[in-house]
């Protein structure tokens, strides 16, 4: 950017590169919506009003908005590259995301954050990062990686570096684990902000979790929950992801006086609904459509998370703001026709016009270092009574329940009719293969079993079936496949989806991947799952950091009480 040439062009000394006419440009600071042109120099808007131009698109009419912002996300639950996540979220008006790389960081340590520096470095979205606070999430599970406060000093002055990312162990804050809190404490002198991460956390307790410095949260599920949280001064992170949607829940809690310490994120959204529903653009149109201002759900999407975050170049259509535009046929309808990065109008492949291919950077190293074959998944039963992890519809929290044990030959075994399939979690990194072995309700498969590469946030294998040999197939898929995902049936796979990339993301184009989902779902609903996100809902069984009842290649987690239980109540 050429900050001399920026200022004569506003002042009207020097022509603008494009100058975009004939729109209704939505002020976020005013909320006014008013006809205006929008002189573009150096990817920078110059100023508003009339200017000479090298070049002029007139947009008849049309409505311009900011450019989105993901305010929270985790690049990695895509499924594919950065280049790839990008180019599917661009054409969609998304411009920016502040990227939490947690999930690689579990897996790789620093070189995971290295390697989301690195791939999303001269994209046409902007790709900012939060450090990874809580690598691994607790010590109930076998991690890939840790990161202490040392560790990750060293990036909290990078440019593309605005803060920690959400500090998942409450329990670690409020007990002032040093570690802990040496990580606030960094984020804190970089004058940073710090994103919280505290479901259910109330009273006394979220008094002492934000005054530790803690200043968001992205996890509140309910509306009582939510206002708790603002009222104490948190700003509050809408999200709608694959797995999580709170938006309905939270959506009353919105009006003219909590709005401006709202803003939208998706946590975790598949490349499967990238495609087909879209990103922040799907949130604000469902918000729209469930009754919310138009001009506050847009400024939920750009001006709040960019104030929140201290980005003061992005999030309004104004002189010395990026410019990343977004025309809509209609507000109300919110109907994308064209999307600007940085000045450069974006093609529907997600690629700006002025934007060349660019090679993938190199891969980080394999992370499978386990023997399939020396899993062993019986479970000897050792009461008459268990606790089962209960799901809960469209949500990541769990309940429990105790449930009677289906035995067989003096073991415990799956029950399928009563829709109660066997769970395990295998380490992939020490060596070692430790498992936790376990039960679940509510997938319903009828037959076959699932496994993943992808469960958060430590990453181990997670598996589920119906049956102990297919379980077998479907682990010995995923190792054999570098990561993955698999689904099994009478001992053969019927669908595979290879992330060699850290066993999270693949290295093929998103359309690619989408049909790999597009045949894994197919094989669920074959298997008798009636779930639209199994390998989703999956992932989110083996977080131990949320609530009920979790499950870690250790054993089974009660969340609340924040340590392992015994399967067998008695």
């Amino acid at each position: 950017m050429n900050l001399k040439e920026i200022i004569r062009c506003a002042r009207g000394d020097l022509p603008a590169d494009l100058l975009i006419t004939g729109g209704n440009l939505l002020n976020v600071f005013t909320g006014e919506i008013r006809p205006g042109n929008i002189a573009i120099k150096d990817g920078v808007i110059a100023g508003i009003g009339d200017y000479g131009s090298r070049q002029t698109v007139d947009l008849g009419g049309r409505v311009v908005v900011p450019g989105f912002i993901d305010a929270h996300v985790h690049i990695e639950s895509s499924m594919t590259g950065v280049s790839e996540f990008t180019r599917a979220i661009l054409p969609r008006g998304t411009t920016t995301v502040v990227a939490d790389p947690h999930e690689i960081a579990n897996v790789l340590g620093s070189d995971g954050i290295r390697y989301i520096l690195s791939a999303s470095a001269d994209l046409p979205v902007n790709v900012y990062i939060m450090l990874s606070s809580c690598v691994p999430a607790t010590d109930m599970e076998t991690a890939g990686a840790r990161l202490t406060a040392e560790e990750l000093r060293p990036f909290i002055h990078e440019p593309r570096v605005l803060g920690l990312a959400e500090m998942m162990n409450y329990p670690g804050v409020l007990s002032a684990v040093p570690d802990v809190l040496n990580k606030i404490s960094m984020a804190r002198e970089a004058r940073k902000p710090i994103d919280g991460h505290s479901p259910g956390l109330s009273g006394a307790a979220l008094n002492a979790y934000i005054a530790a410095g803690i200043s968001s949260d992205h996890e509140c599920t309910t509306l009582p929950e939510a206002r708790e949280k603002l009222r104490a001064g948190m700003h509050i992170m809408v999200r709608e992801g694959t797995a999580a949607k709170n938006l309905a829940a939270l959506l009353p809690l919105i009006d003219p006086r909590t709005c401006r310490r709202m803003m939208w994120c998706t946590d975790d959204r598949h490349t499967h609904d990238l495609l087909r529903e879209g990103h922040i653009d799907f949130i604000v149109r469902s918000a729209i459509r469930q009754g919310l201002d138009p001009v506050t759900a847009v400024q939920m999407a750009t001006l709040n998370p960019a104030e929140y975050f201290g980005l003061t170049h992005l999030g309004a259509i104004a002189p010395g703001r990026q410019a990343d535009l977004v025309m809509l046929g209609d507000l109300n309808n919110f109907d994308i026709v064209q999307v600007y990065s940085r000045g450069q109008p974006v093609l529907g492949d997600g690629r700006i016009a002025a934007d060349a291919d660019r090679p993938q950077p190199v891969n980080p190293p394999r992370s499978m270092n386990l023997k399939a074959a020396s899993i062993d998944f019986t479970i000897p039963a050792r009461g008459r009574f268990m606790r089962v992890i209960d799901l809960v519809p469209d949500q990541i929290i769990t309940r429990e329940i105790i449930a009677p044990v289906r035995a067989d030959d003096g073991l415990a075994v799956a029950d399928p009719q009563q829709d109660i399939l066997k769970i395990a979690v295998v380490d992939r990194y020490s060596g070692a293969g430790r498992t936790g072995l376990a039960f679940v309700k509510g997938f319903g498969l009828k037959s076959g079993a699932l496994a993943s590469s992808v469960a958060h946030d430590t990453h181990n294998i997670i598996v589920i079936g119906a049956d102990d040999r297919d379980m077998a197939i479907a682990l010995r898929t995923v190792v054999d496949a570098g990561g993955g995902l698999a689904a099994v049936a009478e001992e053969r796979p019927l669908a595979v989806l290879p992330l060699p990339i850290a066993g999270l993301m693949s290295d093929a184009p998103m359309e690619k991947v989408c049909r790999h989902l597009d045949a894994l779902r197919e094989a669920v609903g074959r298997l008798g799952s009636p779930l639209e996100n199994a390998f989703m809902t999956l992932s989110f069984l083996a977080l131990p950091v949320i609530p009920k009842l979790k499950i870690t290649d250790r054993g089974l987690v009660d969340v609340d009480n924040f340590q392992i239980v015994p399967l067998f109540v008695e």
